[in-house]
């Protein structure tokens, strides 16, 4: 198999059956403009990242950016919503490479699902490329599978509508370069989705709609609100086709929700709260101050101070500017085998959604088919037949005490501090194997989560506050003796599953020099990435 490549394209990966229909000619100079016209500001962008970092790292807190007050006093809305995305009370995620998985997700039930180029997936060649063939083949209803029992799998009358997370600005993909630079992953997701798709949705009757993730500030959503601009001006579609819903997962940007969606207002679908990001986001940022110390990951829950104010203040900021506001994902999963833990699982699931119907979110995210109708129950009990609660405006005022209110601190606990060990171990070898949505101790475990593990470990090392409840201090001889012991554990469980367990020795030397390193790494997925084929 060959393609023609345009001037100044090369791939450095092989070619998989269909790929050709995929790395057209056509899409591939699509993707080669975006590149050329949009990789500086990029750049600039991610210095800009970089610089914010060292300002917070000599001591500079983040507050309401005084040269956009206008914007946050302004009175204006998001331009309105299609019909297909008014109604999005259960979104789903998972991984778009997975063929089988796509399919259960677009019959599950839920208003829409978010096929996910991102967190969810390891970006492999493999896996980037064969996601957009089923993103292709499921918008033209010709996706099907059939497993190794035989049993079918094919789209049912009734799916869910198509969301397309493309990666964050921060990764590139390194099997395409044009003029001798990587790709954007971004650019590469968006636009091969965007050139193959777009007009077959709108004639289908729903639309190019996408889920942005990582934005860290409104600059970053205005670059993304001039690629939309430029691609439906190539493909000679109306500006304001495209819909996009912006992850807020940073802790910068819930400083500056109103100018994200003001930057993208004509092509807003509103935002997400995109909890587990957010709580490695901020143990992230402020990796340097000696104040800042988070306890154990099972206690950072939405209820703690700085969560629930985060999550209330992106309610007020949507239902403001009359955008859709989507509560984040609870991690637990249904539990086969044991009705009294899965009965425990959905209860914690139907008390996170039944609290964000209430605190005003206009629909939720689950990772499993089996959710959705729980979390189907619990916002229909609050909104009824209305498609959103825009009209529950809340009132509160938000400050920056507000969400730098770090609590709690404690516990630390042995038990917490090896399971982050054993959960990025797990997870690491995983995405070294091309799964990048795993199964953990019965939560659902993916790339944010795993950064809140190991982010962890490194913060209670190098933080003065990093003490265990029984007085000892988290050191790196500590975690050192540590890994091997949860390594052990990792590869006995993925071993009766009948896996192959030699990722998961590399995976705990990767997580070893991560955790004990001076030098926080800003991804765990951007040396990770250099490891996949």
């Amino acid at each position: 198999m060959t393609i023609a490549l345009p001037q100044g394209v090369q791939l450095h990966a092989p070619l998989h059956p269909r790929f050709d229909e995929i790395l057209t000619p056509g899409a591939l100079e699509f993707v080669a403009k975006l590149h050329r016209r949009f990789e500086p500001r990029r750049q600039e962008l991610l210095r800009a990242r970089q610089e914010r970092q060292a300002r917070i790292d000599a001591g500079e807190k983040p507050d309401f950016l005084p040269e956009t007050r206008a914007v946050r006093e302004g009175d204006w809305k998001i331009a309105p919503l299609p019909k297909a995305l008014e109604c999005r009370r259960a979104e789903i995620t998972g991984p778009a490479a997975d063929r089988k998985m796509v399919i259960n997700a677009f019959n599950s039930g839920a208003d829409s699902y978010m096929t996910d180029f991102e967190d969810s997936n390891s970006p492999n060649w493999f896996n980037q490329v064969q996601g957009q063939i089923n993103v292709y083949d499921a918008i033209r209803r010709k996706i099907d599978f059939v497993a190794e029992n035989g049993k079918e799998y094919k789209l049912a009358d009734q799916i869910a509508v198509l969301q397309i997370r493309p990666r964050g600005w921060h990764l590139d993909e390194k099997h395409v370069t044009v003029d001798g630079q990587r790709l954007s992953g971004s650019l590469f997701d968006f636009g091969l989705a965007f050139y193959h798709n777009a007009k077959e949705q709108l004639a289908r009757g729903q639309g190019p709609f996408y889920y942005l993730p990582k934005l860290e500030s409104h600059l970053e959503a205005r670059l993304w609100n001039d690629v939309f601009c430029f691609a439906q001006d190539e493909l000679g579609l109306p500006r304001g086709t495209i819909k996009a819903t912006v992850l807020i997962e940073t802790i910068l940007a819930t400083f500056e929700m109103e100018e994200i969606l003001y930057e993208l207002r004509d092509h807003s679908a509103g935002l997400n709260a995109g909890r587990w990001d957010y709580i490695f986001s901020c143990i992230k940022k402020f990796r340097k101050d000696k104040d800042f110390c988070l306890a154990d990951r099972a206690r950072i829950t939405m209820e703690v101070p700085f969560m629930r104010a985060y999550a209330l203040a992106l309610v007020k900021a949507c239902h403001k500017r009359g955008a859709p506001a989507i509560g984040g994902m609870s991690a637990l999963i249904p539990i086969k085998n044991d009705p009294e833990a899965n009965e425990r699982a959905l209860a914690g699931v139907r008390h996170d959604k039944r609290r964000d119907a209430n605190d005003g979110f206009d629909g939720g995210w689950v990772a499993h088919p089996g959710l959705v109708e729980v979390a189907m129950e619990e916002f229909k009990a609050v909104l009824g037949d209305r498609p959103n609660q825009w009209d529950k405006q809340r009132d509160e005022t938000f400050t920056a005490r507000d969400f730098l209110n770090f609590q709690p601190e404690k516990p630390i606990t042995e038990g917490g501090l090896r399971n982050n060990i054993n959960v990025a171990i797990h997870y690491l070898g995983a995405w070294l194997g091309g799964n990048g949505a795993v199964a953990i101790h019965n939560l659902m475990e993916d790339a944010a989560t795993a950064e809140i593990a190991r982010a962890q470990v490194w913060q209670w090392i190098y933080s003065p506050k990093g003490v265990l409840d029984d007085g000892r201090k988290v050191t790196a001889e500590l975690v050192r003796t540590l890994i091997p012991e949860e390594l052990a554990k990792v590869k006995a469980e993925v071993s009766a599953q009948g896996e192959d367990t030699a990722n998961y020795d590399k995976a705990a030397k990767i997580f070893e020099k991560m955790a004990l390193s001076e030098e926080f790494t800003e991804f765990l997925t951007l040396p990770l990435y250099e490891e996949l084929p």
